[in-house]
């Protein structure tokens, strides 16, 4: 918020600036949920630890994989409301935020342009629709747009333009249009160098225009927010419209992926703070334990960033680029812990090889 306070002015109130960061406040508790919960798991389970109660549960009977089976049955609540939030609350509020930003400030975040946002479709007579919107405003409504189809062939059939339009129903409906069609005979008039008989292009300016267009508001918006951000539904929804028009979509792939995989990762947290907070320090030993969650927790951060970078580059299967931090931290996590618990058979072990 208070690096966004050079923008407060007459027009964008702080009111306004408090309203923008409110909308962000789940998707931020979205990124921090699984190292939060990582730092509280450890300075729970290291204040249990700290007053001997794990070695009372240790001498009943309790062991390691017992504990962190107990430790993962009371994360499925938070996993289910991982989900809630993931898949409905967050993508709901960063859509509102979108909304928000493009109505305040006349801009919002996402892939555009500095000529606007480009959209490319296929139509029902084989040929191609090439969309160019200048800006969003939210609801459905658009600005300065430029519509340009194409036959089969990638001749130029017509060329639209309009100051304003509106998504409903399954169309755009155009205002204040400007049409231009390009007769079919164009090419081999001009490669003849002779006069047609009949204008090659004529002009129409039609109030208003519908176009049927397989883009809708909501992927409309799905191509402002980051994919991360979109939900299970909607992005499967963007990658089915990415596929059925030739454009790439292994960015929303691996981003949905990632949202299958999340609810998981708040188990590998959990995984992670078993081995850490079952070490034995002195009086202390706590804060030592909590740090060493924090690394690891960023560290887990930047890896997971890592393979989204890397595995884009390299052409990796999305769920390898996905799942592949988790599983390895799920068994870096799993190998501690059984080395820390069978660690008693491993000094016998050692005892008896200095012996001899």
């Amino acid at each position: 918020m208070i690096e966004e306070l050079d923008k407060v002015n007459d027009s964008f109130t702080l009111i306004n600036l408090f309203y923008l960061e409110a909308l962000q406040l789940p998707t931020r508790l979205y990124e921090l949920l699984p190292i939060g919960l990582l730092i509280g798991a450890v300075l729970a389970l290291a204040g249990l630890a700290q007053r001997n109660e794990l070695v009372i549960l240790r001498v009943s009977g309790v062991s390691g994989l017992g504990l962190l089976g107990m430790l993962w049955l009371i994360t499925i609540p938070l996993m289910a409301g991982a989900f809630l939030l993931s898949e409905y609350v967050a993508p709901a509020a960063e859509i509102k935020s979108s909304e928000a930003s493009l109505s305040l400030l006349g801009r919002s975040g996402g892939g555009r342009l500095n000529s606007g946002y480009w959209f490319k479709e296929n139509t029902v007579t084989n040929g191609t629709r090439i969309i160019n919107i200048a800006s969003l405003q939210g609801s459905g409504n658009v600005s300065d747009i430029s519509v340009l189809e194409f036959r089969e062939g990638q001749e130029l059939a017509s060329m639209i333009q309009a100051p304003s339009g509106t998504f409903q129903a399954g169309g755009l409906t155009l205002n204040d249009v400007s049409v231009i069609n390009i007769d079919k005979k164009a090419i081999e008039a001009l490669d003849n160098a002779q006069a047609p008989e009949q204008p090659l292009t004529v002009l129409s300016n039609p109030a208003t225009l519908v176009i049927t267009t397989s883009l809708t508001a909501e992927r409309l918006i799905a191509r402002i927010l980051t994919p991360e951000r979109m939900s299970a539904s909607d992005l499967w929804d963007y990658i089915g419209y990415l596929k059925a028009n030739h454009l790439q979509a292994d960015r929303q792939l691996v981003a949905l992926w990632r949202k299958v995989a999340y609810p998981f990762t708040l188990l590998v947290m959990m995984t992670i703070a078993a081995p850490i907070s079952f070490l034995q320090t002195r009086r202390g030993g706590v804060g030592t334990k909590v740090f060493a969650g924090i690394l690891i927790g960023v560290g887990f951060f930047m890896a997971n960033q890592m393979a989204l970078n890397v595995g884009t580059l390299s052409k990796w299967a999305p769920w390898v680029t996905a799942l592949g931090p988790n599983l390895i931290a799920l068994a870096a996590a799993l190998i501690a812990l059984l080395l820390m618990e069978n660690q008693h058979l491993f000094k016998r072990r050692q005892t008896r090889i200095s012996a001899t």
